[in-house]
């Protein structure tokens, strides 16, 4: 298309193309914006223009701007324009669809600043349910972004992010920054790392967190201390995880754990009331292990009811050898129920069959409790009297269905947990309107790694022992023979749940060197390794430092709450693919031989 483009000039615009109403009527206006859609009608066009702040009607008339109106006729959904009109009430009805649907501006003057290519995919669309791919978006990632459902989720962030400033400052916090090229220090994850030009053959790493970096802060004797911080992992993607990411980090001196519940409450308090959304002054605790129990997940999502029931002492002296193994184990049998739906079809049970053997589970019976009789696929093994009594102990009623999970604790928490949700999303159980805040507590300092057979830190590795559990710690430490109570020492590390999300998590730290040393001994981590590792924050330790905690928050988890979505990459202007590619850029991508060179790295 052949168009002379004009040019801005010193045109200025006087209003954004949300901002218009009732009251503007009579006013000259210039808009500038992308036409969102055109109406030809002969003599009249109607255009609806769109910027950041919404749409407004735009009519063109061949009688009174025709010039105008003849420039119109070659523009195109995306071409870039300025419009000089009047402000008119909307004729017949108003257009609820729209913040601006009182009124339309009446066009005397046409300016096309640019022509566009036909868009990949079409954005009106977009708005609905019938989205283009992920991957075509993410490719044109600048045109998604125009869609009004991110452009609202993008400010969302901005608000969020300025909200949490406002708090921190407000109680007397300082905003410190922390490098970005550190030292590698594994933490759990994988390190991005960054070979180093000036030094040959050694690399920085991008930081997993600022965690050291803000425990030496307190050392230093800030005392309150926050930061909104760029996080890098090279660790396995799922909906919402990226290998980039932004938290806030927060730590404090001289605290208790209530201490940093307060805070932790007082921010994300502070942050709903950006979508009207009033939480308790305190909210909710509950402990890990209860967490577990009830719910088969340190991260429950408290907008419906469907608790795990344990089975496992009705079934204490059964013959049915897959149960009585289970059991002779140490594993543990439990249910959940499903309130009205004993008429689950043989198809749809199966479906739920797969989907718990994805968590480990062998296998997965049922009870329904019909208005005439029990049905079961336990009732030839265990018996009708016995299927009747564990109905009763689940507390099923007529119509409901009782799905039942045998195997390791662990096991049986991740299969009946993650099924609790599935059947929650397939059955409409949850309440999308509601927010259900959570501190879990006291999670376990150490998980079993099972392959190695070792134990590792379930938060990380300066997390504090509870008080109660020290002398454990020691002995667990210190004594071979007693290793496996690691698994039971407790930390003083919590997380703040939402809706089912782990939303922020943190915990007291270890102040003092002696029990730092404890706690990397007890990782596996010899004295030469901790020292090599993390000899620069040994080193503070010995240098007065106070009691300190605090706690991290994720930005996009957090946005993902306050915008309602479940896709990480609906809260993030320029995300990754599940497998860590950026689309639009094509990176990762390759370098230079030359820059390899320099870096002093062959491929081979």
């Amino acid at each position: 298309m052949d168009l002379m483009l004009d040019t801005l000039g010193s045109l200025e615009r006087t209003h954004t193309c949300g901002e218009l109403r009732k009251e503007n009527v009579g006013n000259d206006v210039v808009l500038m914006g992308w036409v969102a859609k055109k109406r030809d009608f002969g003599p009249l066009t109607f255009i609806d223009l769109r910027d950041r702040d919404g749409v407004t009607q735009v009519v063109l008339n061949e009688k009174t701007s025709p010039d105008a109106h003849a420039k119109a006729k070659d523009i195109r959904g995306e071409f870039v324009l300025g419009i000089k009109g009047t402000v008119v009430e909307r004729e017949g009805t108003h257009n609820a669809r729209l913040a601006t649907g009182d009124i339309e501006v009446h066009a005397t003057e046409l300016l096309i600043f640019n022509t566009a290519k036909v868009p990949p995919f079409e954005l009106e669309k977009a708005g609905s349910q019938n989205l283009a791919s992920e991957d075509l978006r993410l490719k044109y990632r600048y045109m998604d972004l125009r869609r009004p459902q991110l452009q609202h989720n993008i400010r969302m962030r901005a608000k969020a992010v300025r909200a949490i400033r406002e708090y921190f400052d407000g109680r007397g916090f300082i905003e410190i920054e922390t490098p970005i090229l550190l030292k590698s220090t594994p933490e759990g994850a994988r390190d991005f790392v960054v070979p180093s030009r000036i030094h040959t053959g050694k690399f920085f790493a991008l930081p997993q967190s600022p965690q050291i970096l803000k425990q030496i802060t307190m050392i230093s004797g800030f005392d309150k201390y926050f930061q909104i911080a760029r996080c890098f992992r090279d660790e396995d993607l799922r909906a919402d995880r990226q290998p980039e990411f932004t938290q806030l980090d927060m730590e404090m001196s001289f605290v208790n754990r209530e201490q940093v519940y307060r805070e932790m409450e007082g921010m994300f308090n502070h942050v709903m009331k950006l979508i009207g959304v009033e939480f308790p002054a305190e909210w909710p605790r509950m402990t890990h292990s209860e967490a577990m129990r009830r719910y088969g997940s340190d991260k429950p999502d408290l907008r419906f009811a469907m608790e795990l029931i344990d089975l496992s002492a009705e079934l204490k002296d059964t013959d049915f050898a897959p149960f009585a193994d289970v059991l002779a184990k140490g594993g543990e049998i439990k249910c959940i129920v499903v309130k009205g739906r004993s008429d689950y079809s043989r198809k749809q049970t199966d479906e739920l069959q797969e989907y718990v053997k994805r968590y480990g589970a062998g296998a997965l019976a049922w009870i329904k409790v019909a208005d005439d009789a029990l049905t079961s696929s336990l009732a030839k093994v265990l018996g009708e009297e016995k299927v009747a009594e564990l109905a009763s102990v689940a507390g099923a009623e007529k119509g409901d269905a009782i799905l039942i999970v045998a195997g390791r604790r662990s096991v049986v928490a991740a299969a009946l947990g993650a099924l609790r949700l599935e059947v929650a999303r397939r059955e409409d159980l949850i309440d999308r309107t509601a927010y259900k805040p959570l501190i879990v507590t006291e999670f376990p300092m150490f998980e079993h790694d099972e392959e190695s057979d070792s134990y590792v830190a379930a938060h990380h590795p300066f997390t504090s022992p509870m008080d109660e559990d020290v002398e454990l710690f020691k002995t667990a430490v210190n004594d071979p023979s007693q290793h496996h109570l690691l698994g039971q020492v407790r930390a003083k590390a919590y997380d703040v749940v939402i809706n089912g999300y782990e939303c922020a998590g943190g915990s007291i730290r270890i102040h003092q060197k002696e029990i730092q040393d404890l706690n990397f001994k007890a990782l596996g981590m010899t004295p030469e390794k901790a020292r090599e590792r993390f000899g620069f924050f040994l080193d503070a330790l010995e240098y007065g430092t106070p009691p300190h905690g605090g706690f991290a928050a994720g930005i996009e988890r957090t946005c993902m709450i306050l915008c309602g979505t479940e896709n990480i990459r609906d809260v993030m202007a320029f995300p990754k693919t599940a497998s860590a590619q950026d689309l639009m850029m094509d990176s990762p991508g390759e370098v230079d031989d030359s820059q390899l060179k320099e870096l002093g790295i062959s491929i081979g």
